[in-house]
């Protein structure tokens, strides 16, 4: 009863927290200078001014007791979840992202957030060949063991969906709005399939509605999620691109399927294609270009936790699937120095320094410098 009592503490911590609407990099110097959300949420406003503007701390000190109650009545509900950044399946590579989100709810199955991933983008109005193409496309790499990431909007996104959950790789949907929404409600049936087969993942708070600022938003999530992004159809003033550009920014690789130059559902593809997207007939082509994605899936026969979900290495494992411990060392370093030893922003390690803080992998020592527990 404590422990169960202690976790729900802790997710109601990380949601107040989360309310606050800070970027990361600051929310990652408030925990690692208070330790916990908890602590944090309990500090005096002069503990905190070093970190955030006196102009907003009035705003954040004072709950929005509304908001919170319903995330908190979502997530008694059965299978519903809350990953955060000390959470061991939090997908490490969404961790190299400048704005990684704190926490995230999750409906689903967790050991695909550690799975080699894709993400397959395109038009809402797509043709009929489009969909065709992205089904294709996505369950023979879902055959292939990899999980496909889209955004279930209608068109290429549903239907990269539909053929994920065709294969062993199952599709994961990153979604604009809060995790107790479905839009478009067309989509009500393949939120079910992923909710029992693959994941619906959301960094927005239930009761979120589909705010239209909050779908490109969500698109670095899709792209960080995946090791590349193919787009399938796209026109010059698509979303999708946002996503492409987004992985490049990450760098994640990204794919493009031709199509007819009189289409304007070609255009937006033959753009990428013509700026350094790599050009795609089939899934062959992708996994020759990426073949980090060929890792075989965990064995179905893995027991399970006792919240259902099965207990592999992959959801067992920390933060460090990067090396960043290796990178530590035994000695104490500085921030400097481990990025000159990465090769990755300081945002990024900052974040999963804080992580792997959380989980007393390693610890601040003053100076700003970091050490790994003996």
């Amino acid at each position: 009863m404590t422990s169960h009592t202690n976790n729900a503490t802790r997710a109601q911590a990380w949601v107040a927290l989360a309310l606050w609407g800070l970027s990361a990099p600051v929310l990652a110097r408030l925990l690692r200078e208070f330790g916990t959300p908890e602590a944090v949420l309990a500090a005096a406003p002069a503990g905190l001014t070093p970190f955030v503007p006196k102009a907003t701390l009035a705003r954040l000190q004072t709950p929005d007791s509304e908001r919170l109650a319903v995330a908190r009545d979502w997530l008694v509900g059965e299978g519903h979840q809350l990953i955060t950044w000390d959470d061991p399946d939090y997908p490490s590579a969404l961790l190299e992202l400048n704005d990684a989100p704190p926490v995230f709810f999750f409906v689903g199955q967790r050991a695909l957030l550690s799975r080699p991933a894709l993400a397959i983008v395109g038009s809402r109005n797509a043709t009929p060949q489009g969909q065709d193409n992205a089904r294709a496309f996505a369950a023979a790499l879902s055959q292939a063991g990899v999980t496909i990431i889209s955004g279930m909007a209608l068109g290429i996104d549903a239907a990269a969906h539909e053929g994920g959950l065709e294969g062993t790789g199952s599709s994961l949907a990153v979604i604009g709005t809060g995790p107790d929404r479905v839009y478009p409600a067309r989509n009500h049936a393949l939120a079910h399939k992923l909710a029992a087969k693959g994941g619906i993942l959301s960094e927005f708070l239930p009761g979120t509605p589909p705010l239209p600022a909050n779908f490109p938003r969500r698109n670095r999530i899709i792209s960080g999620l995946a090791q590349g992004v193919l787009v399938v159809e796209a026109s010059l003033s698509s979303g999708s691109l946002i996503t492409a550009r987004l992985a490049g920014e990450q760098g994640r690789e990204v794919f493009a399927v031709p199509g007819s130059i009189h289409s304007p559902f070609s255009k937006g593809c033959h753009k990428l294609i013509r700026e350094g997207a790599k050009l795609v007939e089939t899934a062959q082509d992708i996994l020759d270009e990426l073949p980090s994605l060929r890792r075989p899936p965990p064995s179905p026969a893995a027991p399970m936790t006792p919240t259902g979900t099965q207990e592999t290495a992959e959801n067992q494992s920390t933060t460090d699937e990067t090396g960043l411990l290796a990178a530590l060392g035994h000695d104490p370093v500085d921030l400097d120095t481990l990025v000159a030893r990465t090769g990755r922003s300081a945002d990024a390690l900052q974040a999963e320094l804080v992580v792997l803080e959380l989980q007393e992998h390693v610890a601040a020592l003053p100076g700003g410098r970091w050490q790994t527990r003996g």
